[in-house]
């Protein structure tokens, strides 16, 4: 598979039905890696690309839903699509509250599970571009010195420099002068972006 390309994997223990998933999902043009169990599952190398997961609900060993859990622990996030011959209106409430893109039960139409798989790239796609996003703003934020981070912090919160130097006791001067080290460092154009800026990496709660 080409770098960043779209990849879908598969865990069932059934080869039929690994098989059959992992011809259906290639006929439309993705990549796509099948697996026996949750545990080969995540003993493997995940590509860095878009992805999702088609995932039994019932598996020896490690079950799908626990899978689901333990892909949250240790924060590996993939949008999951269950699949299920023996699927309840609990479990389905369970795995849909803790993240499940889609739930569906045996036998279900072809074209629903392609169309849910395009609809949990696109949700992976969307999410690890917040990632870079975030990651790229949280190295800026770093970049701030002690001062600079406290005067940021209460521009956002609103008050003005007047107000932040009082605070701080300091000059309305020294103030502008942090403020703009702080806008050219954020690479915000406005206090507005720098808002925006400093919820994505929880500024505010801090």
């Amino acid at each position: 598979m080409k770098t960043g390309e779209p990849i879908v994997f598969v865990v069932d223990d059934d080869p039929s039905v690994r098989e059959t998933l992992a011809d259906l999902i290639a006929s439309v043009g993705l990549s796509v890696l099948a697996f026996r169990s949750a545990r080969e599952f995540l003993e493997s190398r995940r590509p860095d690309a878009p992805a999702c997961l088609v995932l039994d609900v019932r598996l020896p060993g490690l079950s799908g839903l626990e899978l689901q859990r333990e892909l949250l622990r240790i924060e590996a996030p993939i949008p999951i699509i269950f699949i299920t011959g023996h699927g309840d209106i609990p479990m389905t409430v369970r795995a849909m509250k803790e993240g499940a893109v889609e739930f569906l039960a045996k036998p279900f139409r072809d074209q629903d599970l392609l169309d849910a798989i395009q609809h949990a790239i696109d949700i992976d796609r969307a999410a690890r571009q917040e990632r870079t996003i975030v990651a790229e703003v949280r190295q800026c934020y770093e970049s701030l010195t002690k001062r600079e981070r406290e005067v940021m912090k209460l521009v956002v919160s609103g008050l003005l420099n007047k107000q932040i130097a009082a605070q701080l006791g300091s000059s309305e001067t020294t103030v502008k002068m942090h403020r703009g080290q702080i806008m050219h460092k954020m690479r915000a154009q406005s206090a507005v972006q720098l808002a925006r800026m400093a919820e994505k990496i929880g500024i505010n709660e801090e």
